[in-house]
């Protein structure tokens, strides 16, 4: 059987050497997110249980009551998706090499030459990933604690670094041309971007990233339902979700599929994924996916962010709304104005038919807009 193990330490060598020693006792870890104070760090230690603790200091006590892990268990890892409620995910080591084997493979990294950096939250597996693959397979890894664009963007001269994860909004404020692969991934990204970017599609659940532009990577399976269901099947699915009681549930039906939630379509023998099925805006009976009208929004020169949700309307169904942060507060963009651009690349019923301008967009913390929030 295997203990959890609860690691509270900044990012940083000492984390990792924290990392391979839980790993080294046949134990699992559960990394805490650190930027959690107060209620929300007891709620989370709370959920998860762990039987030790190894860092922090600020009173949180370990459970060593809770039921064990499974030996071969290797990492419970907290996400909320785009909804807030906790789940806690549970992968195998064998999970985790598969993963590790099956990115490693696609963009032939080689331990001798290549270097990676880690730089996103540590408590997601847009960071943790990072250090999980670098150590399985023996490549070397620096792990930053937090994202700062200036280290990043210097790291492949300061470090050696080759190889980096980023989420799109991180992206935005570095230049990649340094490094030998970017690894895109974490929220919708529909501009144009450097060759040596590999825009990614994934989930907790699956490890990280199983398709990288648009193919499935290793043994991943990528099946599609009448409405467009994405589900996927392969060795790196997790086993399962961990209850407050200990008790393990398996993630997928009897035939090892996983139903995403998200909505997708075929490309050639590219997947492209729309969205969240409950992002879908049904307006006047046409079917309105948030990422296309985005992009397109994006391009107008009044618009230097921008989101797009669903509200219920009494004549629509729902009608389209953009939540807009201007390029300049002073002057935001007009309604009229963003509809005309929208109608000149999109179907008319398409464009927006409200605009709310704010400072800023709610996001999480790997740069998902939380359109629960928004909407």
């Amino acid at each position: 059987m295997a203990r959890l193990v609860a690691i509270d330490l900044p990012g940083g060598e000492p984390f990792t050497r924290a990392l391979e020693a839980v790993w080294g006792g046949g134990d699992a870890a559960f990394v805490v997110d650190r930027r959690l104070t107060g209620s929300a760090r007891r709620d989370l230690l709370a959920l998860a249980r762990p039987h030790r603790v190894i860092g922090g200091g600020d009173g949180q006590a370990p459970d060593p009551t809770a039921l064990p892990l499974t030996s071969g268990d290797a990492l419970v890892v907290a996400t909320s998706g785009s909804t807030g409620t906790p789940k806690l995910v549970v992968h195998t080591f064998d999970g985790l090499v598969a993963h590790a084997r099956a990115v490693h493979g696609h963009l032939a990294v080689d331990a001798d030459r290549d270097r990676w950096l880690a730089c996103l939250p540590l408590a997601h597996l847009g960071g943790l990933g990072v250090v999980v693959r670098a150590l399985l397979t023996g490549t070397p890894v620096d792990v930053l604690d937090g994202f700062d664009a200036d280290r990043v963007a210097s790291a492949p001269t300061t470090l050696g670094s080759t190889l980096v994860s980023v989420v799109p909004t991180a992206l935005d404020r570095i230049d990649p041309g340094a490094y030998r692969w970017v690894v895109l991934g974490g929220a919708a990204d529909p501009g144009p971007r450097p060759a040596n970017v590999v825009r990614t599609y994934g989930l907790t659940e699956t490890g990280g990233g199983v398709v990288y532009d648009g193919r499935p990577i290793g043994d991943t399976e990528v099946a599609l339902g009448d409405d467009g269901a994405v589900r996927l099947r392969g060795s790196t699915l997790a086993r399962g979700l961990r209850s407050p009681d200990g008790t393990v549930a398996p993630i997928t039906d009897d035939d090892g599929w996983l139903t995403t939630g998200d909505r997708g379509r075929w490309d050639g023998d590219r997947l492209v994924v729309d969205g969240r099925a409950d992002d879908l805006i049904v307006t006047g009976g046409e079917n309105v996916w948030p990422a296309p009208v985005e992009a397109v929004l994006g391009t107008h020169p009044a618009v230097a962010e921008v989101a797009v949700v669903g509200r219920a309307d009494a004549e629509w169904g729902q009608r389209v709304v953009a939540v807009v942060v201007p390029t300049d507060p002073r002057n935001p963009p007009e309604l009229a104005d963003l509809r005309a651009h929208a109608q000149e690349h999109l179907p008319p019923w398409a464009a927006p038919r409200e605009l709310v301008v704010v400072e800023a967009l709610a996001r999480t913390s790997l740069g998902k807009v939380r359109r629960d929030q928004l909407a």
